[in-house]
């Protein structure tokens, strides 16, 4: 009988110190809540199958509101992301066409690309890598010849980059495309726009060459590709987009049904290359990636050609920003 006394006056304790934990504290004291809401059960079986009973009944819960948003047609909610939840930029252009970006438009339309969005003349691009170039470099750059028609892959031969720009503004090219390497590993990419400029340094990084995707190029067709320029919103990423865009022929072959895709999400331009095809009724498409696959990161974009000493830069990224940096939410394309 002792025991049983003495066992039931503890679980009476217990329960008046949960309720006491409950109750707003009036000394002042800061309360902190528990880490999880089971950590307080001590048996972990009890504690996992609470926690599985749980995500059980939020899973249901949420089929029931999604079921009720169906029937009552309301629209789905906006999830927060650092994409909806942007910074607004000043240079932030919504539409070209607008009576509002009356400037911008005519500054498009008078711009180094100006020419070629009026399609009078054909691109033609050199690419070419840094001195001795390892092995992937080399296929990537070769790879990057089966994309974008009318191109020529040379090897630099120790020549420097001025050097490269004379020779080929007398070779008639509209571009140049110098990768370069670090590691082992294609790191950085130069394009030059001839033959006034201007000249963007982007950083390369996860590069994946075609035979790292598939066993072989045989979707690869010699057509040239339809290029898609995606989420560009600002002044400086629709002068980015366009320079990406003035590499490949301004009239695409639709007959190859492939596609090059520049997504600029949170200043990473994401390169994707795809064979399209359609269904039997013609409504849905499906995507095949063909590769190479890489994301760029602008560092910076001079006015006129390459000149690392006494060259303008129009725009240039900090390398102490992220120290200063006071919102994530802030981007440049």
């Amino acid at each position: 009988m002792d025991n049983s006394e003495d066992e039931a006056a503890n679980n009476v304790s217990d329960i008046k110190e949960e309720e006491d934990e409950t109750k707003p504290s009036t000394s002042g004291s800061v309360e902190f809540p528990s880490e999880t809401k089971y950590s307080h059960i001590k048996n972990k079986h009890v504690r996992v199958q609470q926690f599985q009973k749980a995500k059980r009944e939020q899973k249901k819960a949420k089929k029931e509101a999604k079921k009720k948003r169906e029937v009552e047609g309301t629209p789905k909610k906006v999830p927060h992301t650092i994409e909806s939840l942007r910074e607004k930029d000043e240079t932030t252009v919504t539409s070209i066409d607008s009576e509002e970006n009356e400037l911008v438009r005519n500054d498009l339309e008078s711009d180094e690309f100006s020419e070629y969005y009026k399609n009078s003349y054909e691109p033609k691009v050199l690419i070419t890598y840094a001195d001795n170039p390892m092995k992937k470099t080399r296929i990537f750059g070769r790879e990057l010849t089966r994309i974008i028609p009318n191109s020529t892959s040379l090897y630099r031969n120790r020549s420097g980059v001025k050097k490269i720009v004379k020779s080929a503004i007398s070779k008639n090219f509209t571009d140049i495309l110098v990768v370069n390497e670090n590691r082992k590993e294609p790191d950085g990419l130069l394009v030059i726009h001839l033959p006034n400029g201007p000249t963007a340094h982007f950083k390369l990084s996860n590069v994946r060459i075609t035979t790292e995707l598939r066993k072989t190029h045989k979707d690869i067709t010699a057509h040239r590709p339809e290029v898609v320029l995606n989420n560009f919103t600002t002044r400086l990423g629709l002068t980015v987009g366009r320079m990406l865009g003035a590499l490949f022929h301004y009239d695409p072959e639709f007959v190859g049904q492939r596609a090059v895709t520049f997504h600029n999400q949170r200043d990473f331009i994401f390169f994707r290359h795809y064979r399209y095809g359609f269904d039997a009724e013609g409504k849905k498409a499906r995507l095949k990636e063909l590769g190479p696959r890489f994301t760029l990161k602008l560092k910076s974009l001079q006015k006129g050609t390459f000149d690392s000493k006494y060259g303008q830069y129009e725009w240039i990224k900090d390398g102490r920003r992220h120290k200063m940096e006071t919102s994530r939410r802030k981007f440049d394309l």
